[in-house]
């Protein structure tokens, strides 16, 4: 599938010679910067080092007093207080945060995960039947229920109190709780918004140590968990999260918990430096399979493991449902790709959506994004789940899902989400016309140019400036993340040089060594683009945009381009065609 380059405009020049100049930088890391969004000395050392004083005093979240308060109030009353949280890795670090601080102070706690399969995301009657037959008297929520509102008053009436710790849109109304800690509530006023569930979770802990005494160095343990939420739950590292996600970052690559310290060992990433992609492609999936295949409370027994045995034990499990996971969701998306060929008007549309009530549950929006891969448009993959089509949705870059499943919702039992990912619920009977409503809301809204992959850059680079110093400030912008993604530049006219090579399984991938006219060359890993390979080995200087990464390989690290996408250069004809074409509306 062909891709859109689309070079960023350059960071404005005033900014950027204000930074060269008080910071001593060169012109493109200051342009970098200014791309950013900080056109300061003190936004950029902000930036450069997120001290953990840099983070909001929770009280300034809705709710934080009326929260601590009802937490106080139960442990004087030594009444039982259940921690709640989604199956998924936000709800399962979440969970594993929240009762792991308070179980150090206080032992009448227990948690619970609700199962994906019998009762769905979110607050259940079946969760809230388990407090109430085991004596708990508050429930607290974690990456769940801002929209719990029949769940709470039926919790109440069984004498429950909630206290709803979330992240997500709410609806027109709140549940009637003692607390709803949600930055996204309209009327909060904490001047952060984009906090995982999980970095909810840890303002609660926060603001609880504050109005006890307890030192923060009590909490930074819990900081490993909070940067596996903010990386696998793809919320922006910028501001409140990068301070977050850095220093969870140094928590888990300098003394991890004996359950992710576990997870590492047997990911093969124990003995070298984590970063966000290790989180995203490593830990994450791990964690996310226990509630995927099997239960998501395994998950936190894991992460809340106290011995290396124990922990040990429990990730192989993990690791085996991780598996177990991958291969059937390669066979599902292997059935979902031959259901939409052998179909023409899906194959034409400009949105998939697709049902197959024997798809297991817990893959298909691993499965969703897969399609993405080939047929770049917003998907749905539904499957059936207690006699309902339940599924997965995922987006693309630019347009809102949510906003369009809200379009849908007539049609709709339950849905929930945000821009590019969202669950739902609807009967079977509604499939076919939610098919309609989705492809023809998506057909009124989205534009031509969202249903063509994007490669965005931020510079154009010669091979000559790609220097130690260079790179020692490029590894000073991580964590990277949404809001600060990993700088990717493009180089012109680079040629093969002996060394390139097809790789992988299936010969997928290219490794590359390439050269510019200056005599410099580096070698280069290109993912899944082995299509590009006769442009590689054509003879003639081709186009790469890339990101620049370390790649470390016993016990050496040296420099490597991991190419986004090749291109050969436009010719002479080429532009002129496309400058001759007519203006849009002419």
């Amino acid at each position: 599938m062909g891709k859109r380059w689309i070079i960023k405009e350059a960071g404005d020049a005033e900014k950027v010679a204000v930074l060269k100049e008080s910071l001593k930088l060169d012109e493109l890391t200051a342009s970098l910067l200014v791309q950013r969004g900080l056109g300061s000395s003190e936004a950029v050392g902000k930036f450069f080092r997120p001290r953990l004083e840099y983070l909001h005093n929770p009280f300034d979240m809705e709710d934080m007093t009326q929260a601590v308060d009802r937490i106080m109030s139960a442990i004087a009353r030594n009444e039982r207080i259940l921690v709640y949280g989604d199956y998924d890795v936000d709800g399962t670090t979440s969970v594993a945060l929240v009762y792991s601080f308070f179980s150090r102070y206080y032992n009448n706690l227990g948690y619970y995960i609700p199962d994906r399969y019998t009762e769905g995301y979110g607050v259940s009657a079946k969760g809230v039947d388990y407090a109430r037959s085991n004596n708990y008297s508050l429930i607290i929520t974690l990456d769940c229920g801002i929209k719990a509102v029949e769940m709470v008053d039926y919790g109440k009436k069984q004498g429950i109190d909630f206290i709803i710790c979330d992240h997500h849109v709410p609806g027109d109304k709140l549940p009637d709780a003692i607390a709803v800690l949600d930055p996204k509530r309209p009327d909060c006023n904490y001047p952060f918004k984009e906090l995982s569930g999980c970095g909810v979770g840890f303002k609660l802990v926060q603001a609880y140590a504050r109005l006890n005494s307890i030192d923060f160095s009590e909490l930074i343990p819990l900081l490993e968990l909070v940067a596996v939420s903010i990386a696998s739950d793809i919320v922006p590292i910028v501001g409140e999260n990068r301070v977050l996600a850095y220093h969870g970052l140094v928590q888990l690559n300098t003394n991890p918990g004996e359950g992710l310290k576990s997870i590492l060992r047997i990911a093969g990433i124990a003995n070298r430096t984590v970063d966000i992609t290790d989180v995203i492609f490593k830990i994450g999936p791990r964690i996310n399979a226990a509630g995927r295949m099997e239960a998501g409370s395994k998950a936190v027994d894991l992460l809340l493991a106290k011995s290396q045995q124990q922990a040990y034990e429990m990730s192989m499990k993990i690791d085996n449902y991780n598996k177990d996971r991958r291969q059937i969701d390669q066979g599902i998306t292997r059935d979902a790709l031959l259901k939409i060929s052998e179909d023409q008007q899906l194959m034409h549309s400009k949105s998939t959506v697709i049902f197959n009530p024997d798809w297991h549950k817990g893959v298909i929006g691993i499965v969703a994004s897969r399609l993405i891969e080939t047929y770049f448009r917003p998907t749905v993959v539904l499957t059936e789940s207690n006699g309902l089509a339940t599924g997965s949705a995922r987006s693309v870059p630019g347009f809102d899902l949510y906003k369009a499943m809200e379009h849908c919702s007539h049609l709709l039992e339950n849905f929930g989400g945000h821009m590019y990912a969202a669950g739902l619920t609807l009967k079977r009977e509604n499939v076919k016309e939610f098919a309609s409503c989705f492809e023809k809301i998506v057909c009124e809204t989205i534009s031509d140019e969202q249903l063509i992959p994007v490669v965005e850059i931020d510079a154009e680079l010669d091979f000559k400036n790609i220097t130690a110093g260079f790179v020692s400030i490029l590894k000073q912008f991580q964590p990277f993340g949404p809001g600060n993604m990993a700088p990717v530049f493009v180089s012109r006219n680079v040629v093969s040089v002996p060394g390139t090579r097809l790789v992988g399984a299936n010969g997928e991938h290219i490794k590359m060594v390439v050269m510019q006219d200056d005599g410099i060359s580096f070698g280069g890993i290109a993912f899944n683009q082995s299509p590009s390979y006769e442009i590689v080995l054509g003879g003639h200087p081709f186009d790469i945009c890339y990101t620049i990464e370390e790649n470390e390989f016993r016990g050496k690290t040296s420099l490597q381009l991991n190419v986004r996408d090749i291109k050969a250069p436009e010719t002479k004809a080429d532009k002129n065609s496309r400058n001759s074409e007519p203006e849009p509306g002419l």
